[in-house]
């Protein structure tokens, strides 16, 4: 139910082509006033496809969600990355990161939306475990 406790920003898009330089600009004014104002951590800014893997595929692959970490809104981890722990457990860090994990391919489609648009729609390789490595410890503290 993260409805409940989230806000939620829609941004026309068809999901067929870059967002405009415009609307990001705009986004990232507005969720700088909504980080300090409601004083949300950077790891809590997530997207549909995030939250709802099942069932939203926004806000696409064009979304530029490295620009929104590199302003502090989201977690985000440049190459190199570390090799994962042998036990490592996929599942298990997606859903410390936010992910809703009853369906594991649906959560890691998801995952490589948002991480990896290049790769998406494919399975998840060492490169994405690596970066979802990353990222497990950047949300583990």
């Amino acid at each position: 139910d993260i409805n409940s406790a989230s806000l939620g920003i829609e941004l026309d898009n068809n999901g067929e082509e870059p967002f405009s330089d415009a609307q990001i600009s705009s986004l990232l004014s507005l969720l700088a006033d909504i980080k300090e104002r409601y004083r949300i951590p950077a790891a809590n800014f997530l997207g549909h496809a995030d939250v709802a893997p099942r069932r939203k595929a926004d806000p696409s692959r064009y979304f530029p969600w490295k620009t929104l970490a590199d302003q502090g809104f989201g977690l985000w981890c440049d190459p190199p990355f570390p090799k994962p722990a042998p036990m490592f457990d996929v599942a298990a860090a997606l859903r410390a990161l936010g992910y809703a994990v009853g369906d594991p391919e649906a959560a890691v489609r998801a995952y490589i939306l948002h991480f990896l648009p290049d790769e998406f729609p494919s399975a998840l390789t060492e490169r994405g475990r690596g970066m979802l490595y990353c990222l497990y410890q950047k949300a583990a503290g």
